[in-house]
């Protein structure tokens, strides 16, 4: 590792590191994002709902539905259209995709638990402004 503070590898590439949002190369690409718990679980119920339909069912593994189950309980939010509000309270924020999947999976109650959960927010983004998209994540899951 170099000395300079920059967190490398011996063979070049940037050391990971989610509280300081290093990320590998592929996941900065515009191609790829960060899920929310509850599109996971949306797409995995829809390849479930569609291997019922097939003539031939195929059985489903049991890691696909301890996933499923897993994803059921811990989706936040319950629907297509509540998932599209809550991706559009992050549209005008200077988040990182990880951070907004962290924020709305985890549901922090205030500002100060969603920098302790989350510190590469520390100083990303103004405590009051964290503090009213909290409350409109907390709105969304409430009526949905």
């Amino acid at each position: 590792m170099s000395s300079g503070g920059g967190n490398q590898k011996s063979d070049g590439q940037v050391e990971e590191d989610a509280a300081e949002c290093k990320f590998p190369k592929e996941f900065e690409l515009n191609t790829c994002d960060a899920l929310l718990t509850a599109e996971v679980y949306l797409l995995l119920e829809h390849r479930r709902q569609s291997n019922e339909t097939k003539d031939e069912i195929e059985e489903m593994s049991e890691v696909f539905i301890k996933t499923l189950n897993y994803a059921r309980r811990m989706s936040r939010f319950k629907n297509r259209e509540t998932i599209r509000a809550v991706r559009a309270i992050f549209s005008e924020k200077h988040l990182h995709k990880f951070e907004v999947a962290q924020i709305a999976n985890l549901c922090p109650e205030n500002a100060e638990e969603a920098k302790a959960l989350v510190p590469s927010l520390e100083n990303k983004i103004e405590e009051s402004e964290l503090e009213e998209v909290l409350k409109d994540l907390q709105s969304k899951r409430t009526f949905q």
